[in-house]
């Protein structure tokens, strides 16, 4: 057991080995040289507390580490709760709805329920710029990652110390930045399918387009000022003669077949060797402007038009077929229609009425309103020379021709109801003429009347109260009538009814008693027919 002798007793003089140290110096261990146990003690000391202070350290940075997991965690518990609540408030109140609040509410104290309810995406402050944006919306709508200033210093110091040595970790290369992706589009899609899905159609019409001005305002995109496709429904456009590209252009976009007059108008200036053919045109509407100039020049769109009158037809139905045919406006031809002086027509003649004889007249998109009525008043003209009626006689003939055209059924009766009416003006009766009565309410589609309308003396046209023809023409007639009046049958009819609407068969009476069986015959006839007109 050498290692448990007192050395320093042994080499120590042996006065001093049995004396005791007291006070400091027997504490002190300075100046005398240490056991080998104690050395040994003192180094498994000295062990233990290295050991103890690298556990220490150990544990410290687990605490770090933890700590840094935990904040970590909660933020992004924080982030996808600040998402959920978004999409609820989002859900709960559309935009457009939070646009509409008044000022009123805007101003009015906050109350305690506005204070506890949740954060709502509107009440978020809005940018009015792009720099204003958070980097991150930023990126989600242009797809280009934005890196703030304090993070950009970050990252150059970063790689400015690559290489350098040091006591930290090796510094890492950074990965190649990825190209930019473009998701405005993507985002505004799924915005206004989530619009459609709360709100439904009503929602997704007041909401979309404002979305595409947003995203069309930060992806710098613009609405396009041209249809696309080859359009959809029908519609016939006319090119009068004389019409410039521009003109064509605006009878495009006024019909609504292209969006922007300058658009097609810009595309005509690329196309030197377009020309356009005077007419009319059958095309589709939102088409594309490329699409609506390859239409006009391909032939088989081009409309064989034409104004097509039936005899009898009244002149306010001629000049809505002029305007919807021959593509003039209805101030032109209802100006046309009033400068009865300028036809040639006879002096006693008042209006253009029964003087535009009932003919097919083909479209010319080089002529005015008052051209194509003349060419009716020449063909009336020529037909009444050829029934050899006297240009002194052919105001009188046309009325009386107009009369006979809208009371006649059947071509066979025509000259019989003609001899009627000459009978009744021989012997000074009241024509006592239907059709004339409803022509004088501006009734131009029916010949039957109230008893009201027939006594009604204030109407020029009510042959009823007026003796003698009407004042002027009811209608225009065709051949037959004018043919009628030229040459009357023979007979002393003074009355006639037609009472089989659907047939035209017609029953001319001689007395008034035989024009009674003859009503009544009509009147049964209509009582079994309640839905004709």
């Amino acid at each position: 057991m050498a290692d448990d002798l007192d050395w320093n007793a042994i080499i120590s003089p042996a006065g001093d080995g049995g004396r005791r140290r007291t006070g400091d110096d027997a504490g002190s261990g300075a100046d005398r040289p240490l056991s080998r146990r104690e050395a040994r003690a003192r180094e498994a000391a000295q062990a233990d507390a290295a050991q103890a202070e690298a556990a220490h350290a150990d544990a410290a940075r687990a605490d770090a580490a933890r700590a840094e997991a935990a904040q970590a965690d909660a933020a992004q518990a924080e982030a996808a709760q600040a998402e959920a609540a978004q999409a609820e408030a989002a859900q709960a109140t559309p935009a457009w709805a939070e646009a509409d609040r008044g000022q009123a509410d805007r101003d009015e104290p906050v109350s305690r329920r506005d204070r506890n309810r949740p954060v709502s995406p509107a009440d978020a402050p809005v940018a009015t710029s792009a720099d204003e944006l958070h980097p991150e919306v930023t990126a989600l709508l242009t797809g280009e990652h934005v890196v703030p200033a304090e993070d950009a210093s970050r990252a150059a110091a970063a790689r400015g110390g690559e290489g350098r040595g040091g006591g930290g970790r090796a510094s890492r290369r950074g990965r190649d930045p990825r190209p930019p992706r473009r998701r405005g589009p993507l985002i505004a899609g799924l915005v206004i399918v989530a619009i459609v899905l709360a709100g439904g159609v009503a929602g997704y019409q007041f909401i979309a387009p404002k979305v595409q001005q947003v995203v069309a305002a930060i992806t710098g995109a613009q609405e396009s000022d041209d249809y696309s496709g080859d359009g959809t429904g029908k519609v016939t456009i006319t090119i009068r003669q004389g019409d410039i590209g521009e003109d064509v252009a605006k009878t495009l976009q006024r019909s609504d077949v292209v969006k922007s007059s300058k658009v097609f108008y810009k595309l005509l200036l690329q196309s030197p060797d377009v020309q356009f053919q005077p007419g009319s045109y059958t095309l589709k509407k939102e088409m594309s402007s490329k699409a609506a100039l390859a239409a006009l020049q391909d032939p088989a769109n081009a409309v064989k038009a034409s104004i097509v009158i039936p005899e009898g037809t009244a002149l306010a139905d001629i000049e809505a077929g002029m305007v919807s045919k021959a593509g003039l406006t209805k101030a032109e031809v209802t100006a046309a229609a009033k400068d009865v002086s300028a036809y040639g027509l006879p002096a006693n003649a008042t209006t253009l009425e029964g003087w535009l004889f009932p003919a097919t007249y083909p479209i010319n998109p080089g002529w005015t309103a008052k051209q194509y009525f003349q060419s009716m008043v020449d063909t009336m003209k020529e037909h009444l020379a050829s029934a050899g009626v006297a240009e002194k006689d052919q105001e009188r003939v046309i009325i009386f021709a107009s009369l006979v055209q809208k009371e006649a059924g059947l071509a066979a009766d025509y000259p019989k109801v003609a001899r009627v009416f000459q009978n009744r003006l021989d012997d000074g009766m009241a024509l006592q003429s239907d059709a004339t009565v409803a022509y004088g309410t501006g009734n131009t589609h029916r010949v039957t009347t109230t008893d009201a309308e027939r006594n009604d003396a204030s109407n020029k046209y009510n042959t009823y109260v007026h003796k003698g023809l009407p004042p002027a023409p009811i209608s225009n007639p065709g051949d037959v009538a004018i043919k009628a009046v030229t040459n009357m049958a023979k007979g002393d009819w003074l009355f006639f009814v037609t009472v089989n609407l659907e047939t035209g068969e017609t029953v001319f009476s001689d007395t008034f008693a035989e024009h009674e069986v003859a009503v009544a015959k009509f009147q049964a006839w209509l009582r079994a027919h309640p839905d004709y007109q």
